[in-house]
């Protein structure tokens, strides 16, 4: 008997290529793209063919930031429960980062990390290393070791209680990071800032959900990215901001850019999609750091048109996800800050960005593939559909109409602000190196996720 020429074929798509929407049958082997064929070319032998007529294919989607909470947290969130979330809403790669008990902030830790990945995740896995006090000379082995994508400083508090680092520490890491060719990521928020807001506003007997966005004002988010990109300027080191939230913020970024330092942002849903001014009502569900802002001063609309400008490069999740009784209080200073994420962003920017026509496929794939993969040391290898690539898809049915419903979600705590809202738009289908993980929303066959590290230079 002939072998099939191919493991899958998709064909009869729209198909977005690093450059641009093209109509391509595309050909899988050996869990890489192997062939694109045009349009009317002759369908080689397969083991599975998918029919994509009606639908868009994309890179599979990268989701550069998500908590999936293990080890520490198994209550929240696990690599097998999150990974699951992950493919159900079309995310074929996730970048985890590292505020777990205990952190991820050596190798040892890193490859205890890494042992629990194989057999249990559905996605591919790469990680982030914490940059604190005394495990600078964990940087280097770190990333000689190939065993994670890029590092991170938190500026504020966050879960796991993690320690902001001295200047001395973040200028010693930088040094590192950038002769190792690599990137430092940044949550930036000023805690001291964020300390005397909050003190302030508890001392006026404030505990209304609004007090949370009051605490941590626009200004800390533009005070710590003026100290975090003054240091990357002077060292010469690359820098990320996760979920940049503000107007302010992002003036900050583009000042700084202007300076000549290479910074590189993201903004998730909850930034672009949600408005404070609906928090009195929503409550603690919306919590989360940095916090949604209110929509009339202007934020939301100044994140997206920079999204869509190609400002900031990428869309990630933040994926934080909490369980109900610690999360769902009254008194907003009870909450937990974050919530779960990673299986309706794609739905949500199809839903607010694409279906609106504020964005196009194009510029969602750059988005949500290539830019990521760029960053983070995973391109060529991930982020684009490209012969010898991974072969991983996200297929989108454009039309597709759904609504948001925590009881319907795949992870282990599914509690969303964006519950209850109507969306236009799913990935239906999700191919991770050649094999079909998800159909019709719902993940399928065996866990066969994979640790990653950085493509070797």
């Amino acid at each position: 008997m002939t072998e099939p020429a191919a493991d899958l074929v998709v064909h009869g798509g729209r198909v977005i290529l690093p450059g641009g929407e093209a109509e391509r049958t595309i050909v899988i082997r050996d869990g890489r793209f192997s062939a694109l064929l045009p349009a009317g070319a002759s369908l080689p032998a397969a083991e599975r063919t998918i029919d994509a007529r009606g639908r868009v294919v994309l890179p599979g989607m990268i989701d550069g930031h998500v908590h999936f909470r293990e080890p520490g947290f198994p209550g929240k969130e696990d690599i097998a429960s999150g990974s699951t979330a992950a493919v159900a809403g079309g995310v074929t790669t996730v970048l985890e980062m590292p505020n777990t008990i205990p952190p991820t902030d050596s190798v040892v830790h890193a490859r205890e990390k890494i042992a629990r990945i194989g057999g249990r995740a559905r996605c591919d896995i790469g990680l982030f290393a914490v940059v604190l006090d005394g495990n600078v000379g964990e940087i280097r082995p770190l990333a000689e070791a190939g065993l994670v994508v890029g590092f991170k400083v938190f500026l504020a508090p966050t879960t796991g209680d993690l320690p902001t680092p001295t200047d001395a520490t973040i200028r010693a890491a930088m040094h590192e990071i950038r002769r190792l060719g690599m990137r430092l990521g940044v949550h930036a928020e000023d805690g001291a800032l964020i300390a005397e807001e909050t003190a302030r506003l508890q001392a006026a007997g404030r505990s209304d959900p609004l007090a949370h966005l009051e605490s941590r004002p626009a200004e800390a988010e533009a005070r710590a990215i003026d100290r975090i990109a003054a240091l990357a300027l002077e060292t010469g080191c690359p820098l990320h901001l996760y979920h940049l939230s503000s107007a302010p913020g992002l003036d900050a970024l583009r000042r700084w850019r202007a300076r000549g330092a290479e910074i590189t942002a993201e903004v998730g849903a909850q930034h672009c999609f949600l408005d404070a001014a609906e928090m009195p009502r929503i409550g603690a569900r919306m919590r989360v750091n940095p916090p949604v802002r209110i929509a009339a001063e202007g934020h939301q609309e100044a994140l997206l048109d920079a999204l869509v400008a190609g400002e900031i490069g990428m869309i990630a999740s933040d994926h934080s996800p909490h369980a109900p009784e610690e999360k769902l209080h009254a008194e907003i200073w009870r909450s937990v800050s974050g919530y779960a994420g990673v299986e309706t962003t794609l739905r949500l920017f199809l839903t607010h960005a694409v279906a609106t026509g504020r964005m196009g496929y194009p510029a969602l794939a750059r988005a949500i593939a290539e830019a990521p993969a760029r960053t983070w040391g995973l391109w060529p290898r991930k982020g684009a559909i490209a012969v010898g690539a991974d072969a991983d898809l996200t297929i989108v049915d454009p039309e597709r109409p759904g609504r948001i419903e925590e009881a319907a979600l795949h992870g282990r705590t599914n509690v969303t602000p964006f519950a209850g809202r109507a969306t236009r738009g799913m990935a239906v289908a999700a191919v991770l190196r050649g094999a079909v993980v998800m159909e019709e929303g719902e993940p399928v066959g065996d866990p066969t996720g994979r640790f990653i590290g950085p493509v070797p230079r």
